[in-house]
């Protein structure tokens, strides 16, 4: 090569790094990826307004936080929205069949001059004794009875029934006396589905089962107890425990009513972690929950290449009553009542970790851990590197 060949060469080469050195930090930019908002921009989410109108509050994670959440987390208990009830298996129900025995004291007429059954019959001197047909309660809730006409039976107890024949009575039999026993459970009936051994529909009896007598009728849940939800349908209301928690608490071990539906649930919550955490995932949450400590355990921690120590944080729809009075008057609300916040956590602070063994983690919650400042340029420069190197290889290969 002669010396103005090598010439033209040194200057061509010389507008294309020059050109590189200008191009690669655009195109840099371009090509970076990212996990996610950094904690600047996350910082900054305050000013913004969510598309519902509803504005973002970012709260630092504090002691005095976190017993605020712990205080406003109560907890719906079976005892408080459903109540313990009744023994609902004395309650006659449409559909249920009875058995009704009226007895007379001699001389027995109405009812012993038919000749009455033999098993309630002894002689013409001691009283006499009628079994009548088994009688299903009907669509209205009556059944008839011979000489008294109709009798309402549904939601009434056996003991009302007899009184209301005996009275009925007066008049027309000698001192009658009356029982009415229920031989078939129509009415009174719970359902259990879901998690458990097998599913059935249950009879409540005037023993009054509780919901652990009727989990247990149908086998028990299949999944360890500590993972299970139990959620109880009544009505319109519908409230739901931790299983582990109505076993601590006998208070929540409450009687059901017929048409109560008890569906076992195997861990029916999840929290979400995303950004510079050991893992990237959608993870169950126990009915009874966990902390952030144990939240962060479950994802192996953060990256320490990538994470921002200063930068975790946890994504939340709160309620009302878990913020501090004095950020009410400047709070937006979403349309289900709810306050989007983003809770601040520094891990750089020792005393940080005390707070997160008892900082509650709850359903859909999304704990995010931005990149570290310096991470991005390492980034940056590594696609800067990738970039020149080779280039300079190759003219440093030049003759």
């Amino acid at each position: 090569m002669t010396i103005s060949q090598l010439g033209r060469f040194s200057g061509t080469f010389g507008r294309v790094m020059l050109t590189c050195a200008i191009g690669v930090p655009l195109s840099g930019c371009a090509i970076m990826s990212a996990a996610g908002p950094s904690s600047r921009a996350v910082n900054r989410a305050d000013r913004m307004v969510m598309t519902n109108n509803a504005s973002i509050k970012i709260i630092d994670v504090s002691d005095a936080v976190a017993r605020r959440v712990i205080a406003a987390q109560h907890q719906s208990l079976f005892s408080e929205s459903l109540g313990d009830g009744y023994a609902a298996g004395s309650i006659i129900g449409r559909g249920d069949v009875l058995d009704i025995a009226i007895w007379e004291a001699p001389p027995a007429a109405l009812f012993g001059a038919a000749g009455g059954d033999s098993r309630l019959t002894t002689s013409s001197s001691t009283a006499r004794g009628t079994t009548l047909p088994e009688q299903m309660v009907s669509s209205e809730g009556r059944i008839n009875i011979p000489f008294v006409g109709s009798v309402v039976a549904a939601g009434r107890t056996s003991s009302q029934i007899e009184r209301e024949i005996t009275k009925r009575l007066a008049g027309k039999a000698h001192l009658p006396q009356v029982i009415v026993r229920m031989v078939r459970n129509s009415s009174s009936n719970v359902t259990v589905v879901g998690d458990v051994t097998s599913s059935a529909r249950v009879p409540v009896t005037a023993k009054g089962e509780r919901l652990l007598d009727v989990l247990a009728s149908v086998g028990g849940v299949r999944q360890p107890i500590g993972k299970m939800t139990i959620q109880i349908t009544r009505g319109q209301k519908i409230a739901s425990m931790p299983l582990g928690a109505v076993i601590r608490d006998p208070r929540q071990n409450i009687r059901l009513q017929p048409d109560d539906v008890v569906t076992a649930l195997f861990q029916p919550f999840s929290f979400t972690a995303l950004g510079a955490a050991g893992r990237n995932d959608e993870l169950p949450l126990e009915g009874t929950g966990v902390t952030l400590a144990q939240a962060l355990g479950r994802v192996a921690g953060i990256q320490d290449q990538r994470a921002d120590v200063k930068g975790v944080f946890i994504f939340r729809l709160e309620d009302l009553a878990a913020l501090d009075p004095t950020l009410l008057q400047s709070v937006q609300q979403t349309p289900d009542g709810k306050v989007a916040v983003i809770y601040r956590v520094n891990l750089k602070d020792p005393s940080t970790f005390f707070v997160a063994q008892s900082f509650p983690i709850r359903d859909k919650d999304v704990v995010y851990v931005s990149n570290a400042p310096l991470a991005d340029i390492q980034k940056f420069v590594s696609v800067i590197s990738s970039t020149v190197f080779p280039i300079a290889t190759v003219s440093n290969a030049v003759p």
